[in-house]
């Protein structure tokens, strides 16, 4: 008996790491961004066209106002002068309602739009959906997406602290190898 026992354990541990720690199937640079439709925490809806034309941080997070989450949301608040200089929007993606994130931005003066996916459809079209069958909640990875649409840059498993910090680093380094192609381009296009 207390064989089956350990065995049942061990299987459900390792589901649970599994569901933790796999970033099988995460989308890749060059891709499509997936669309959304999804609320705020004021109610507007936002889609991945609204942004056509720009750099979007898109960003999952677990939980509202738990510690890791509030860390990396007060980063991206901290740091929003700097991505709007680099022509870059923030929203913030997870599983909770649309009265949770007012809370939590509120309580915080988050001042940019919280998505509610409170379907899960969008964090699982991310692959970025922990889904533990009595509860499901959304890996923390984050999306640069392009002003076409594209996936510029995927970081799997961000870091709470430093997820703003990196994005502004390779916004600014992809502007940069933009402004080169696009002088080359055009040294290529004038007549000799």
């Amino acid at each position: 008996m207390s064989w089956a026992i350990v065995l049942v354990v061990l299987v459900v541990a390792g589901l649970i790491a599994r569901a933790f720690f796999s970033a099988h199937g995460l989308l890749e640079s060059g891709q499509q961004a997936p669309d959304f439709k999804l609320a705020d925490q004021q109610g507007k809806m936002h889609t991945l066209a609204d942004y056509h034309g720009k750099w979007l941080a898109l960003y999952f997070y677990p939980k509202d106002d738990t510690p890791g989450c509030t860390l990396q949301a007060c980063a991206f608040r901290d740091d929003l002068q700097k991505l709007k200089a680099l022509d870059a929007d923030v929203l913030g993606v997870s599983v909770d309602s649309v009265n949770s994130h007012a809370s939590f931005a509120s309580k915080f003066g988050l001042p940019f739009p919280l998505l509610a996916d409170y379907t899960t459809e969008t964090a699982a079209r991310y692959h970025s959906l922990i889904n533990l069958s009595v509860v499901k909640f959304a890996r923390r990875n984050t999306f640069l997406i392009d002003p076409e649409g594209k996936i510029a840059k995927v970081y799997p498993s961000a870091s709470a602290l430093n997820n703003s910090g990196d994005i502004i680093a390779d916004l600014k380094q992809l502007k940069h190898a933009q402004r080169l192609s696009e002088i080359a381009e055009k040294g290529r296009s004038q007549p000799l």
